[in-house]
Order: structure tokens, then sequence, then C-alpha cells
């Protein structure tokens, strides 16, 4: 008995585009790629139809993202925030036509009918934006995940509803069932790891995301403006301990990937798998993100797309549970 895959037929796939609709994804698309590099490498490897619904979704998030990173006072990027909001209700409510003058509307309305999106993860963003904006701080681990939840878990579900689940005989188990959840747990991988990688830039912005009590076990409290630390403070034991956290829940996430079919894995792994090594690159020289961005190479990005194809970490996935069973 052949896997079934949850998710829109090959033949709803090929179903024929308007030139609106068509010209509204090449426009989300080329956002896409030039705000998110690391996310384009890793939609790359999925077909045309979900290569475009997760482009609309990448421009509405970086949207939702600008108004909180930009520079109007609070008061307007509130308003401008319950404004994208009032977008998303027309979403839902299918109220955007082809010709409407918002290309990522047009988009991501479109992807919505095609695929079963749960669009109020996006409803979740903007509350997680709207955090930033109101200058939340996170007291402990607990609190910082509410948020990450909101700007990355959510943006794993939303995802998720575009892959869909793959499902060999024995549907219905309680792993597949936790698929969203593992989409979720994924999600806060890639968010910590976000927040380790930028912990200059958003000190510099005013911003510390790290929960206090960690910052004051390891005498950061301080914090990292102009990547100067404190004397005495223990940077690398803190990143060590962060570094700790999300390789838990990475190992905890790509418990997702052998629910996918082989080009979304491909994509998840792709994706994940950039961020867990510059995870590694931060691990080994805590340092340097307070000199800079981290990033990775083309050739290591290539690397890791050619071992997402091959299915290698969705098979060690399946082999560590296996040998948990027994």
């Amino acid at each position: 008995m052949s896997p079934t895959v949850e998710g829109p037929t090959h033949a709803s796939a090929q179903t024929a585009m308007s030139a609106p609709v068509s010209a509204a994804y090449s426009y989300c698309e080329a956002v896409t790629g030039a705000q998110a590099r690391n996310f384009a490498y890793g939609i790359r490897l999925l077909p045309t139809d979900k290569r475009h619904a997760m482009s609309a979704l990448y421009a509405f998030s970086r949207r939702v993202d600008d108004i909180g990173d930009g520079t109007l006072p609070a008061g307007a990027k509130l308003a401008r925030l319950e404004e994208t909001r009032a977008v998303l209700g027309r979403i839902r409510a299918g109220e955007v036509d082809e010709d409407d003058t918002d290309p990522v509307a047009v988009a991501l309305a479109h992807a919505a009918r095609r695929f079963p999106i749960p669009l109020g993860g996006l409803d979740e963003l903007i509350d997680g934006v709207l955090m930033d904006v109101r200058g939340e701080t996170y007291e402990t681990w607990d609190d910082l995940k509410v948020y990450c939840r909101c700007v990355a878990g959510a943006i794993g579900r939303l995802s998720l509803g575009v892959f869909g689940t793959v499902h060999a005989p024995g549907r219905g188990t309680p792993e597949a069932a936790r698929a969203a959840e593992y989409a979720d747990t994924l999600g806060l991988a890639l968010q910590l790891t976000n927040i380790l990688r930028d912990v200059r830039e958003d000190a510099g912005n005013g911003r510390t995301y790290l929960p206090a009590e960690d910052l004051a076990k390891f005498g950061c409290s301080e914090g990292f403006r102009a990547g100067r630390l404190s004397a005495g403070a223990d940077f690398a034991g803190l990143v060590h301990h962060e570094v700790r956290r999300a390789r838990a829940l990475f190992a905890e996430g790509y418990r997702l990937l052998p629910m996918l079919d082989r080009r979304s894995g491909a994509c998840v792994a792709a994706m994940a798998g950039i961020y867990r090594r510059l995870l590694d690159r931060i691990e080994r020289e805590p340092d340097a993100v307070l000199r800079g961005r981290v990033s990775l190479p083309p050739h290591e990005k290539a690397y890791v797309a050619v071992r997402g194809l091959s299915g290698l970490d969705a098979r060690t996935v399946t082999r560590q549970a296996v040998r948990r069973r027994m």
C-alpha cells in the first residue's frame, strides 16, 4: 500500500492561473529572493505550487516584520499592524479579488484557497510583532517561548499547511497527530538561533530577547551594546547554555521530517540544516556574534540542500525513533 498525501492533488497543482495571480506570485517570489536568502534557498526545492504559496506567506510575514523593525513612531506602527490584520481578515473572508491592488493579498488569498493554510498563524505573527513594538522583555525561557511561538512557531504551522503530511499505513497514530507540534518546535529552534546570531544588532536597536534570568546567571545583565561586555561576564557560557536549548528543540522538531513528502522534507531539512550549521559556528566561536552577523558560504548551503534532497536527515530521524521504541 503506497503512502497517502494529505494536501492538494497533483491535478489541482496544475490548475490554470490567471495573469493577475501569476504576477502577484512573481512579486512575492521577488520579495522572498531579495529579503530572505536562507528561506529562498530552501523553498527552491519545492514544486511550483508549494513554492508560490510559501513565497506568499513569506511576503506577508515580511510586511509584518518590516513594520515592527521600521523607524515609524510606536503609535504609527500599531496602526499599520492593525491595518495589516484587516487585510488578513479580508483574505480570510474571501473578499480579495484577483484585480486587487495589493499583490501580496492576491497571492496569499489564492494560496489559501489551494492549501489548508491556518491563517490564524499570521494573526499570531502580528501579535508577536506587537510585543516588539511595545518593548516587551522576557524574564524566563517560558516567557520567551510565548514570543517565539508567535513569530516563528506559527510560521512552522503555516508552512505545514502548505507541505501537507505523508502517512504510511498507521495514519492517525499519536506521532502523526503531533506534526503541527513538531513544526512549531522547529520554528522555536530557528528563532532561538536567530536571537543568538542577531544579539548585537538587536542590542543596537534597544532590544534584548534572551531571558533575563539567563543573562543574570552568566553576568550579562548589562547587555551587549556595541559588542562590549561588562567585567566578569561569561558570554561564552551564556551562548553555550542557549545552544544546548536550541539543539534540544532541533532534535524534537526534526521528528517532523519523516512525516513530509520528499521535496517538502528536503525544503525543511535545508532551511533547518542551514540554521543548525549557524548554531555550530556560534557554539565554536561565541564572540563572533558580537563582531557581526554569522553566515554560511554558498557551498555549505548547497551541501545542506543536497543532504536534504537525499532524505538523509529524515532517515536518520526515523532510525532514531525506531531505536527509542526498541
